[in-house]
């Protein structure tokens, strides 16, 4: 256009592309509850792995496929770890954060994880500290039912998020002390659920591959 500014088509579609998908999309779609972006823990394990974590488990306690051992399946040119739950009893399914029991983890930093999944009925995850490993009385913090879809969800570590249920009985440490000495997430649900996990990704935390 004569008298003006001549601007390439390709940089001025560009522009406006990217204003479109803000709009679409909003400015905190992608971001976390801390205003950061999921962790990126680069490369996987030599040996099955789901963010570097490599021991998801059956713990035997509840109705489950598989009914022990691992959850990890290959799947896509990764991995899942998927599981079943069967009646209408508690469930138990294990994560050990340091890929093996006696390991621990200082979490106290961390601002929470991101987690991908998919679930047909709702259920909890437990932090389970490695000084009070045992008993259902842990603090914990509802995983809600996807309906069977994969979802994206961002769990804080913020200790308003943790809460106990009467049936499983009050911890005696507090919520911070699990916090500094977290040895595992234990996945425990009392109703019958389809399981499938893709990505679960602490904030300011490296799992030590075996």
């Amino acid at each position: 256009m004569r008298g003006g500014s001549r601007v390439p088509f390709g940089r001025t579609f560009a522009v406006a592309a990217s204003v479109l998908m803000v709009s679409l999309i909003g400015t905190g779609a992608v971001a976390n509850a801390s205003g950061g972006h999921p962790p990126r823990h680069g490369r996987e394990c030599a040996t099955p792995s789901i963010d570097r974590l490599q021991q998801w488990l059956a713990s035997g306690e509840g109705a489950t496929v598989p009914a022990t051992g691992s959850l990890l399946v290959r799947e896509r040119g990764g991995y899942a770890a998927k599981v079943a739950f069967l009646n209408v009893e508690w469930h138990v399914v294990v994560v050990w954060l340091g890929n093996r029991f006696e390991a621990q983890a200082d979490l106290s930093k961390s601002a929470g994880f991101w987690m991908t999944y998919s679930a047909t009925d709702d259920l909890y995850i437990q932090l389970r500290p490695a000084s009070h490993w045992s008993g259902g009385d842990k603090w914990l913090t509802k995983v809600p039912s996807t309906g069977g879809k994969l979802q994206k969800k961002f769990f804080s570590f913020a200790p308003d998020a943790w809460t106990t249920l009467p049936e499983l009985g009050k911890p005696t440490y507090s919520f911070a002390s699990a916090l500094a000495e977290a040895r595992g997430l234990v996945f425990v649900g009392k109703t019958p659920n389809k399981l499938d996990f893709r990505g679960l990704a602490i904030d300011r935390y490296r799992p030590p591959c075996l």
